[in-house]
């Protein structure tokens, strides 16, 4: 039976915990009102109740992942430790510290995890030294990057570095929202996550393809986060527009529908009829399993989902973890010792 990979869970051990804390105290991340299901995680200031116990007890998340069928978890890290915010210098050894610890668990636990690097994104050349590193000397897989570096688009000029380091190692990309745009709009009803999220994928998404990003590097591998946001439905009004108005030409010569076929869709969308229709769309071959673990808004059915499809066997096995594990192996990444 094909072996079960989900490449989008988080992780924020207790031993990273202490390190950022010492690291730099007013920023790194403390854990308090520990309790059997959550703890209060605060980072920077910014404090996120409800923590689920399985974001860093190791134990419960490799009983979680058992009784969601989950054979390897792609690791990466908390979203609220990118901490893009913050001085460049601090970023750079947070992104360090924590890509040492994932590489240490996945060396640890070579059956059960792999793991992608966080980067110092607000620095551009450090974060392609970095990825660089991650990649090459720790023996990760590619990198988790946000949808936006506090505000600016993924295809300002200043994050090539980051782009042409990451095809020439053939590392794998998890493009995940942060800092949503819109969020003046989104504080009521958890709108900031249930909207917010899914549209500042859709932002960063266009950015690359209109930018010309993937043009440039066509052998990028990125993967969108929640199901892709809404490029899948609305792809059609991207090359549409492409078509009818100049601005969209304005860094790309030919229309778009190359770009959107180059990105990978994580299984994150909470329905089997639009999981359904996003695997019809965009093919087996470009959609991978994903949970969002520990979060409350992760789906842990996954497995069952894909399972339930009405695709062929092959095409179940493509999305479980075949395509991933193909993926993730050929970035030229060696064993971390």
């Amino acid at each position: 039976m094909t072996q079960t990979i989900d490449v989008h869970a988080h992780i924020l051990s207790e031993d990273t915990i202490r390190l950022l804390q010492r690291e730099a105290p007013k920023v790194g991340p403390k854990l308090s009102d520990i309790g059997n299901q959550f703890g209060t995680l605060e980072v920077a200031g910014n404090v996120y109740r409800h923590f689920p116990r399985g974001g860093w007890d190791l134990e419960r998340r490799l009983e979680d992942m058992a009784a969601s069928k989950v054979d390897v978890q792609v690791l990466s890290v908390c979203p609220q430790t990118f901490v893009y915010g913050q001085p460049a210098a601090v970023a750079a050894a947070f992104a360090r510290i924590q890509n040492e610890q994932l590489a240490q668990l996945a060396k640890a636990r070579p059956d059960r995890f792999l793991a992608i690097a966080t980067l110092p994104m607000q620095a551009p050349m450090q974060a392609a030294d970095e990825l660089r590193h991650a990649v090459r000397v720790l023996g990760l897989r590619g990198a988790q990057i946000g949808s936006n570096i506090m505000g600016k688009n993924l295809d300002d000029p200043e994050l090539e570095p980051v782009w042409a380091a990451a095809a020439e190692l053939g590392a794998f990309i998890l493009l995940h929202p942060i800092n949503v745009a819109g969020a003046d709009r989104l504080s009521s009803y958890y709108l900031t996550n249930l909207i917010g999220n899914p549209l500042d994928t859709t932002i960063a998404a266009a950015s690359l393809v209109f930018g010309g990003v993937l043009e440039r590097h066509p052998t990028l591998k990125i993967c969108l986060a929640h199901g892709g946001g809404f490029v899948p439905y609305q792809a059609g009004r991207f090359v549409h527009g492409w078509h009818v108005r100049t601005e969209p030409k304005s860094k790309l010569a030919k229309p778009p529908t190359e770009s959107l076929k180059r990105f990978y869709f994580d299984t994150i969308v909470h329905s089997k009829e639009a999981l359904a229709f996003l695997v019809g769309n965009a093919g087996a071959a470009r959609v991978l399993l994903g949970s969002d673990y520990p979060f409350d808004m992760g789906m842990p059915e996954g497995v069952s989902q894909v399972r339930s499809l009405s695709v062929p066997a092959a095409d179940q096995a493509a999305i479980l973890g075949a395509r991933a594990r193909a993926l993730l192996e050929t970035a030229p990444a060696r064993a971390f010792a």
